[in-house]
């Protein structure tokens, strides 16, 4: 037995194992202990959260005409309720109009949300004929033993948040056992420290840019620094250029050039 509970769970944990006409496109699923009564909400491998629950009164298997809750795999086919306020009333899966409080006396009908189970093994496979679904009930004060006639019982509460994080298709597995142990989920992050984060990276990207700004001036200065020396050195190596004295002509002014031109015998 437990040798199979550990098969089990590792499927749940892998879809992959199971036939790729069924495998779900991520890692959220849920286990269902009958033996603790309780629901473990799986996201990527890891626990977010575990609810108390209630299984059949009547007992396990999936007999037609049974009110027995069914083990095995299953599938979410439906999802029923969205909008619907807390404690409203379903009947034949139609929100009646009628809301309920917890715990409302003579009343015991199918309250608030519907996750429609599809059954995935041959030992489940009427599940989805006979409305094996996990809803809430009013009678919330009988959660955490056995006393639904078939589906999984939840508090209001509780089912609005599981159905909230379950897309269709999503893998529900109910298993006889106790619930396996599995790591908790890291908590996510609060919006103040999503934002000290953002700004902390973005500090990080503007001081990154002003130091690559900064080192690519010096280098320019570097460059103009070696031309200019270059330069230098040519000239000094070439010399000043001078006219031999016979020919130089004095320019103090432009006036005074000119004269000059008019009277060379001066």
């Amino acid at each position: 037995m437990f040798r199979f509970s550990v098969v089990v769970f590792a499927l749940c944990l892998c879809p992959s194992g199971l036939p790729a006409a069924i495998a779900p496109d991520n890692l959220d699923c849920v286990i269902i202990s009958v033996r603790d009564q309780k629901l473990m909400l799986l996201q990527n491998g890891a626990k977010v959260a575990t609810y108390p629950v209630s299984t059949s009164i009547f007992g396990l298997g999936d007999f037609l005409g049974r009110m027995t809750t069914p083990l095995g795999y299953f599938a979410i086919a439906q999802k029923i309720g969205d909008h619907a306020p807390i404690g409203a009333v379903f009947h034949h899966r139609r929100f009646t109009g009628e809301i309920l409080a917890p715990n409302a006396p003579g009343r015991d009908p199918v309250i608030t949300r519907i996750i429609w189970l599809r059954g995935l093994e041959v030992q489940n496979a009427h599940a989805f004929r006979r409305c094996i679904y996990i809803h809430g009930t009013p009678q919330e004060k009988t959660i955490g033993r056995p006393a639904s006639y078939g589906c999984i019982r939840m508090k209001s509460s509780d089912i609005t948040a599981v159905y909230d994080q379950l897309p269709l298709g999503s893998i529900v597995q109910i298993i006889q056992d106790g619930l396996p142990k599995v790591p908790k989920a890291r908590p996510m992050p609060s919006s103040d420290t999503l934002m000290a984060e953002l700004e902390k990276t973005k500090g990080q990207d503007q001081l990154g840019s002003k130091s690559a700004s900064t080192s690519l001036t010096v280098e320019q200065m570097r460059v103009a620094g070696a031309l200019a020396a270059e330069r230098q050195k040519q000239t000094s190596t070439r010399g000043p250029s001078v006219r031999p004295k016979d020919k130089a002509t004095p320019v103090l002014n432009n006036g005074e050039t000119i004269a000059q031109s008019k009277n060379p015998g001066a």
